[in-house]
C-alpha cells in the first residue's frame, strides 16, 4: 500500500491545498518509517508512542499536532477507519500577529522608489492578500468597474472578492494595459515573480524606512484588516475579504485594533 499516493488522491478530491497534502505526505512516512508495519496493523500504542517520542525530543506543539492531522486524515478520510487514540491537541503559546501602524505602513510604502515594486506591495497592503494571491493574480480577474477583482483558488480552493483601491485603479489599470486578460499581473524577468523577490523589496524599504518590526508579506495582512477595524468596519466585513471559513479566526483582530475602535468610557472617569 502506497500511502503517500492514497493520501494525495483523497485530499485533491477533499480540495486541500499543495502544502498540505505535502506536509500529510511527509508526516505519514516519517511515521511508517518508524513503525513499519502495514497501515491496518497500527495500533492505538503505536501511535502513542510515536508522539511521545516527539514531545521526549521538545518537538513543539504545533509539530504535534501537525503529525496529529495527518495520522487523523489517513485513518478517518482514506482508510474510513476511527482513528481510536485519545489524545489532546498539545497546546502552544498564542502569538498575535504583528502588524504595522497607519504611519509605519505610509513610511514604508513611501521608501519603496521602484514603481513596480511600489505597486505589489501597495496592492498586498490595499486588497489583504496573501503572498501567493498576489503572485498569482491575472489581469482576468480584475474587474475594474465595479472597483473589485477576484482571488481565484485561494486558500482552501476558494474563490473571493477584493475591493481595489480608489487610489490604486488608474495605476494598476495603466501597468496591464498592454497584457492579455491570461497574464499574470507582475512577472519577473526569469517568470512569475517570487515570493523571494517582494520579501527582499520589503527588508531593504524596512531599512531605508528605518523601522524595527519583523515586516514580511503577511505583515501587510494583518495590517490591512486590523486598519479595517480601527477605520469602524465589522468582524463579518471582513471574514469575507479575507476569505475566512470561521469568524473566529477574523476576531484574533479584535486584540489588535487600536482601543479606539473600542467606543468604552472607563468608570474611573465617571468618579
Amino acid at each position: 500500500m502506497y500511502v503517500p499516493e492514497l493520501i494525495t488522491k483523497e485530499a485533491l478530491r477533499q480540495g486541500l491545498s499543495p502544502r498540505t497534502i505535502r506536509t500529510y505526505c511527509q508526516c505519514t512516512e516519517r511515521f511508517f518509517r518508524h513503525y513499519p508495519k502495514e497501515p491496518h496493523q497500527v495500533n492505538k500504542n503505536d501511535i502513542e508512542q510515536f508522539i511521545d517520542k516527539l514531545l521526549e525530543k521538545k518537538a513543539p506543539g504545533s509539530t504535534i499536532n501537525v503529525y496529529l492531522n495527518a495520522l487523523k486524515f489517513f485513518y478517518q478520510q482514506v482508510l474510513h477507519k476511527k482513528l481510536t487514540v485519545n489524545i489532546k491537541y498539545s497546546k502552544h503559546p498564542q502569538h498575535l500577529p504583528e502588524f504595522l501602524t497607519q504611519e509605519e505602513t505610509k513610511s514604508l510604502l513611501e521608501h519603496i522608489e521602484n514603481p513596480k515594486h511600489h505597486l505589489i506591495i501597495s496592492l498586498l497592503y490595499s486588497t489583504g492578500f496573501r503572498v501567493s494571491e498576489v503572485l498569482n493574480l491575472k489581469v482576468k480577474d480584475l474587474q475594474f468597474e465595479q472597483n473589485y477583482g477576484w482571488v481565484r483558488q485561494g486558500k482552501g480552493q476558494k474563490d473571493r472578492p477584493f475591493i481595489i483601491a480608489q487610489s490604486i485603479k488608474p495605476i494598476l489599470q495603466q501597468w496591464i494595459k498592454d497584457l492579455s486578460a491570461d497574464d499574470y499581473v507582475f512577472m519577473g524577468i526569469h517568470g512569475q515573480y517570487t515570493a523571494s523577490s517582494i520579501r527582499q523589496i520589503l527588508k531593504q524599504a524596512k531599512k531605508k524606512a528605518k523601522l524595527t518590526k519583523n515586516i514580511h508579506p503577511h505583515t501587510l495582512r494583518h495590517s490591512f484588516a486590523t486598519h479595517l477595524l480601527e477605520n469602524g468596519y465589522a468582524l463579518t466585513d471582513l471574514q469575507p475579504l479575507l476569505g475566512h471559513s470561521r469568524i473566529e479566526t477574523t476576531m484574533i483582530y479584535t486584540h489588535l485594533a487600536h482601543p479606539k475602535l473600542c467606543n468604552i468610557k472607563s468608570p474611573y472617569d465617571n468618579l
